[in-house]
């Protein structure tokens, strides 16, 4: 289990399914895992959904939940708990979503695919921290906290635009009903240290099944849920429970869900061959994030108020944007979500995805280790020239 709420193992176990996904759905079993991807299961007359869809809509609300607990502390306790604080990732976070966006557009030049444009705009938070860990000895704290705030108001972005841009023919009375829902499982979360405990926990993953299941019945996507209930739960509790769900999430819901996105057949075509939103998405993670997240992380250290954060030498602030074009697993969601009519489109955004996370990963590697080097060397020449 401590290996799983590491920053390191979870990114290595994220990317092994991914790559699991791509050579399943290549071998010789890809027809066996696509019919199983597609399954239909479920309680008849209630909710039936295929598999993939279970893991997208079902599972992935889990992880939203955690996200969500992790929003909610930093808003009030964290990093972001005031305007001081945001302003210079915010800003950065603007650039880093609006240049991949213009980028992206720039790409796909009105053709069909011009409606991903949401995907280019997620960082995968697991990857980024993996790998500032595995490269990022002696970097100063001030990056990781600037790239902590940075993925979380990205999260934001994302979770904003899921529910906007993907809700159709909306149910206002089973969304009432999600609403009343919700209000059970606060109410009932006061009730957790009383001493029929194991009780109310049994309560509150009812109450929380049923909200997931009115919102997904509403036509707001079903992974807003998970949202909802990570920031109503008051935050003692919250915290414990994303401790108790940290493992899982890691360890199964994400990699299940990276296994089950990337089951795409490779297309035999050439490079002129393959769909704009290939490039767009390929183009526009790695190249988009870092000129976003450099350039709006530069500005915001000249036009924020003066002590606001650390300021990050143009170094460390590439270091930040590669790590930002790192996309994954909230740009995976969105890419089946954009494409969800457009199976063609959608498997090779998903390409898009995992060829653009994987240039942005090698890229922050390379830069980070530099950054990482510069800064250790820096250090030992100042212990050096202290007087002891």
């Amino acid at each position: 289990m401590k290996l799983l709420r590491s920053d390191r193992f979870p990114a290595f176990v994220l990317l092994a399914a991914a790559a699991a996904g791509l050579i399943v759905a290549n071998s010789a079993l890809g027809p066996q895992a696509a019919d199983l991807q597609h399954t239909v299961v479920g309680v008849p007359g209630l909710i039936e959904l295929s598999v993939g869809h279970w893991i997208k809509d079902g599972l992935l609300a889990v992880f939203f939940f955690v996200v969500a607990v992790e929003l909610q502390f930093e808003l009030t306790n964290g990093e972001l708990n005031s305007p001081r604080k945001a302003l210079q990732p915010a800003i950065a976070a603007a650039g880093g979503v609006l240049v991949p966006i213009a980028v992206y557009l720039v790409v796909t030049g009105g053709s069909d695919a011009a409606s991903g444009w949401p995907i280019p705009t997620a960082t995968d938070i697991a990857f980024a921290l993996g790998v500032l860990a595995v490269f990022g000895r002696g970097l100063p704290s001030g990056l990781r906290i600037f790239l902590l705030a940075l993925a979380i108001l990205d999260d934001i972005v994302g979770i904003v635009l899921i529910a906007v841009l993907f809700t159709d023919d909306v149910q206002l009375g089973m969304l009432g009903v999600a609403l009343v829902c919700l209000i059970v499982f606060r109410f009932l979360t006061g009730l957790l240290d009383t001493r029929g405990r194991p009780v109310v926990v049994g309560l509150l993953i009812v109450v929380a099944a049923a909200t997931w299941f009115f919102v997904h019945e509403s036509g707001v996507h079903a992974t807003i849920a998970g949202v909802a209930l990570g920031l109503v739960m008051p935050q003692s509790p919250a915290l414990r429970t994303r401790h108790a769900l940290e493992p899982w999430v890691n360890g199964l819901v994400l990699p299940l869900f990276a296994f089950s996105a990337a089951l795409v057949v490779i297309p035999q075509v050439g490079a002129g061959e393959l769909s704009p939103a290939f490039w767009g998405v390929l183009v526009a993670l790695p190249l988009g994030k870092i000129v976003g997240i450099t350039v709006a992380g530069w500005i915001s250290q000249r036009v924020g108020p003066r002590g606001a954060a650390p300021a990050l030498a143009l170094g460390d602030l590439l270091a930040a944007g590669a790590l930002g074009g790192i996309g994954f697993t909230v740009s995976l969601l969105l890419s089946e979500l954009a494409f969800d009519g457009a199976p063609g489109i959608r498997d090779q955004a998903t390409l898009g995805v995992l060829a653009g996370s994987v240039v942005a990963l090698v890229l922050s590697g390379i830069l980070v280790s530099w950054r990482a080097w510069h800064h250790r060397r820096l250090a030992a020449t100042t212990a050096a020239n202290t007087p002891t």
